[in-house]
C-alpha cells in the first residue's frame, strides 16, 4: 500500500466503537462529484452504524461533495483514483476491520452485525454483501443475482458490494493495487488466497443510474468485455480508456 499523507479537514469527528463492542469497524467512503447524494448517504451510515469510524476520501471533486461531507464525517483529500483514495482512508483509520462503501450505495442496517458474526470465524479474511439495485427490471435483477453468485462461488467481490476486510490481511497484501480499474476484483482474488471470503445475506443497494442511461443489457455485456480483457492480461490503464 502506497505510503501517502492525505490532507485532512475538520468537520464531524470520527465516531468510534463503544467500549466493549466486539469488533471495531472503520467505514471508508471514496468520493468524486457526489454532491447530489452524499449527505443522505452519510446520514444513513451515521444513523445505522453510529459507533464506527467514518471517513470520506475525496479525489478532487469539482462540486460541493467535500464541503457537504464535512458536516457528517471526517474528510480527507487524496489524489484521484478509487484505489488510491481507499488506501488513504484505510491508512487514516485505526479499527481492525475496514469496510469500503461506495457513496451511491445504501447499506442494509443488519449488515454490521453480520460482518462481525462472519469475522468471528478466524478463517474468514473478508467478503461483501449481497447486491441489489434501487430499481427493478429483468436485467437488473439478473445482474444482482449473478453478481452475488459470482462473489460467493468465484471469490470476485466488487466495490458496489461493500467489501469488508481484516486490516491485518489488507495491510499484508499492500492494500488495493493502485491500478486504473478492477482494483476490487484484484484485491478479492488476493484475499481468497489468504483465507475465506464470505458473501452475507445483508444487501448493498447500488444505484442503477448508469444502467438506465446506457441500457442494462448493453452495460452487462460491456462489463463482461472489460473483465475479460483484464483476465486476458490487458493493462488496466488501457481498459479504462474504453470504459
Amino acid at each position: 500500500m502506497a505510503n501517502r499523507e492525505p490532507t485532512i479537514t475538520g468537520g464531524a469527528s470520527s465516531s468510534h466503537c463503544r467500549p466493549g463492542d466486539p469488533l471495531p469497524v472503520a467505514i471508508v467512503v471514496p468520493t468524486l462529484n457526489e454532491a447530489a447524494g452524499i449527505v443522505a448517504a452519510l446520514r444513513q451510515l451515521r444513523r445505522d452504524f453510529p459507533y464506527c469510524e467514518l471517513v470520506v476520501v475525496d479525489g478532487g471533486s469539482s462540486d460541493a461533495t467535500a464541503t457537504l461531507a464535512a458536516g457528517h464525517a471526517r474528510v480527507l483529500y487524496s489524489p484521484p483514483g478509487r484505489a488510491v483514495q481507499m488506501n488513504a482512508g484505510a491508512s487514516a483509520t485505526s479499527a481492525p476491520v475496514l469496510w469500503f462503501v461506495h457513496a451511491d450505495c445504501r447499506i442494509d442496517p443488519n449488515a454490521l452485525g453480520q460482518v462481525r458474526a462472519a469475522l468471528a470465524d478466524p478463517r474468514v479474511v473478508g467478503g461483501g454483501l449481497s447486491l441489489r439495485f434501487d430499481r427493478r427490471s429483468i436485467g437488473l435483477d439478473y445482474l444482482a443475482w449473478s453478481s452475488t453468485k459470482r462473489a460467493r462461488h468465484l471469490h470476485q467481490v466488487f466495490g458496489d458490494q461493500a467489501m469488508f476486510v481484516r486490516r491485518d490481511a489488507f495491510e499484508m497484501l499492500g492494500g488495493f493495487p493502485e491500478i486504473a480499474i478492477m482494483e476490487d476484483l484484484e484485491l478479492s482474488r488476493r484475499l481468497a488466497g489468504r483465507g475465506r471470503l464470505v458473501v452475507l445475506r445483508a444487501t448493498s443497494t447500488a444505484s442503477s443510474r448508469r444502467f438506465v442511461e446506457h441500457g442494462t443489457w448493453s452495460m452487462i455485456v460491456f462489463m463482461q468485455v472489460l473483465k475479460g480483457c483484464y483476465f486476458l492480461g490487458v493493462a488496466p490503464q488501457k481498459i479504462v480508456r474504453v470504459r
